[in-house]
């Protein structure tokens, strides 16, 4: 098991960011508040009083993107993880009925310690919930953890690029595209993308901060004309929330974690579950010893 390692003193430029975000988003308390460790995090999402998304919390550690399947479909997803290692980089998948990341975060239940989840029938998004216990019923189910680019904006916001999405107090926008993925079984589909506005002279060093983590998505995609990889130049999102674009900055676009709904619609399985967009596992482990992962 990973041990648990304590984040590191944060920038005050960057606290007073997150602060900022909460401030503008809500939480539980209404004063502020930002949840300093995944662990603080997980346990409010447990007992009910954390159900916010996750962006700018537990600034340091791993946040990640989860699909829960049955066992019949287990395998053909892991392939499909595995043929497209930008948008659904494995970060760990849990052993047949059980639900503790052992390797992210030894004792979480990915079942309740997430702030929100999205329940699949039939490839449509029929239910959210704040806990999905009782609907993991069988022995078979197995839960996947994908990277996500939420691990990496504190790095950015240290850069003194802090994303736009978190000055606002919003959800990262995200969108649909024409970039085919490579399929597996009932999994295939189009690549799903974030985006985070930037000036043209900034690009070089979002690029750098970013590449260094592979196992959340890494580098963009795509930067400029969003027309390219077929996203509607008005930037109206499919996900998330609009955020503004100011005179002279361009959108950089990520793989998104996002991309395995677009698969499971297309797959239209009986069942499956998702965190809601946004509303991520955070894992115990920093995003700093995220570089060193290695993905399938």
């Amino acid at each position: 098991a990973q041990a648990i390692v304590s984040c590191t003193v944060l920038p005050p430029a960057l606290m007073r960011a997150l602060k900022r975000v909460a401030r503008r988003a809500g939480n539980v308390s209404g004063k502020g508040h930002v949840f300093e460790t995944a662990q603080a995090l997980r346990t409010a999402c447990r007992e009910g009083t954390f159900s916010l998304q996750t962006s700018g919390h537990a600034p340091g550690y791993v946040q990640a993107n989860l699909v829960i399947l049955r066992g019949e479909h287990t395998r053909d997803f892991e392939a499909f993880c595995r043929n497209n290692a930008a948008p659904c980089p494995l970060l760990e998948m849990t052993s047949p009925g059980s639900y503790e990341a052992i390797r992210l975060a030894p004792g979480s239940d990915v079942r309740k310690d997430l702030p929100k989840y999205h329940v699949w029938r039939d490839g449509v998004m029929t239910e959210e919930r704040e806990d999905v216990t009782d609907l993991c019923n069988t022995g078979d189910m197995q839960a996947f953890l994908l990277g996500c680019s939420f691990s990496w904006e504190d790095a950015l916001a240290s850069a003194q690029l802090t994303p736009r999405h978190m000055e606002e107090g919003s959800n990262v926008p995200m969108f649909n595209t024409s970039i085919r993925l490579k399929g597996a079984g009932p999994f295939e589909g189009n690549m799903v993308v974030s985006m985070r506005p930037y000036r043209p002279s900034e690009t070089e060093k979002v690029i750098e901060i970013t590449k260094a983590y592979p196992a959340a998505h890494g580098r963009p995609v795509h930067v400029g004309n969003p027309d390219k990889i077929g996203i509607d130049v008005s930037l109206k999102p499919d996900y998330g929330d609009s955020v503004v674009v100011h005179d002279g900055e361009v959108p950089h676009f990520w793989a998104c974690g996002v991309t395995p709904q677009n698969a499971l619609r297309n797959a239209r399985l009986p069942f499956a579950i998702t965190h809601a967009p946004g509303h991520m596992f955070v894992a115990d482990i920093l995003s700093e010893q995220l570089k060193n992962w290695s993905v399938p």
